[in-house]
């Protein structure tokens, strides 16, 4: 019958015993199906268990609770002009091995007259130890001195607004309650970067406790910066 059929079928799925029905050689029919449903089986749970797991820890959830702000700023650090951004964590838990990238996106043309329409370019980011990970505890402003190596040096405050170019952002890192991989992106353009702004701060320290005000992340206050290239400025620095 069907429901004798359906309590072998379990029996063999779940591998708890037959009692008194069991298959022997004389039967290829059975053994064939039981290995069809053996295998089938186990795809399903496969594919159960996989979207169960990524539905409870997908790590673009994980991507949302990374801001950034919504606006860069250029302006002089230690004596260089410094492209700088804010970027913080919205959850208590960490991000494990953070690390953050900036590329430069424009419009090139080769010395043999080739136009690369989207060409990438590598900008370092300013980090006293040597490995590039950051300890993403508290909001932190990510910098990068616009040096010889940057490809920022030759423009100044005039040429920035006439730019066509892109700085994309991208911070990865291991999620700490999980063990994913997880990234978040976002960029600016040349009408998004203030030059001669600098972040308010926004961690303040009350009887050894320290506070975060996530209200102005993002606010800038206008400070004294030249507006010249950092190209005019190595060569001038009484700029300054």
């Amino acid at each position: 019958s069907f429901t004798s059929a359906f309590l072998f079928s379990i029996e063999v799925q779940v591998t708890i015993g037959f009692g008194g029905r069991m298959m022997t050689e004389e039967c290829p029919l059975a053994i064939t199906v039981l290995i069809l449903q053996n295998i089938v089986g186990l795809i399903i749970n496969a594919v159960m268990l996989g979207c169960i797991f990524m539905k409870t820890a997908q790590a673009h959830r994980r991507a949302e609770t990374l801001i950034f702000s919504r606006q860069a700023v250029i302006a002089v650090r230690n004596g260089k002009l410094c492209f700088m951004f804010r970027v913080g964590d919205l959850r208590k838990s960490m991000i494990i091995s953070a690390s953050v990238r900036i590329q430069v996106v424009r419009k090139t043309t080769t010395p043999e007259g080739e136009v690369i329409p989207i060409h990438q370019v590598d900008i370092p980011v300013d980090n006293p130890i040597e490995s590039n990970n950051i300890f993403l505890v508290a909001p932190l402003i990510i910098c990068h001195v616009i040096d010889k190596r940057s490809p920022l040096y030759d423009i100044s405050a005039s040429d920035l607004a006439l730019q066509d170019l892109e700085l994309i952002v991208i911070l990865e890192g291991v999620v700490e309650t999980t063990g994913i991989t997880t990234q978040a992106r976002t960029s600016y353009v040349a009408e998004e970067i203030l030059w001669g702004h600098r972040f308010v701060p926004i961690v303040t320290e009350e009887e050894g406790v320290y506070a975060v005000d996530y209200s102005k992340f993002g606010n800038t206050v206008k400070v004294a910066a030249p507006r010249c290239s950092a190209r005019e400025l190595d060569e001038k620095p009484s700029i300054l």
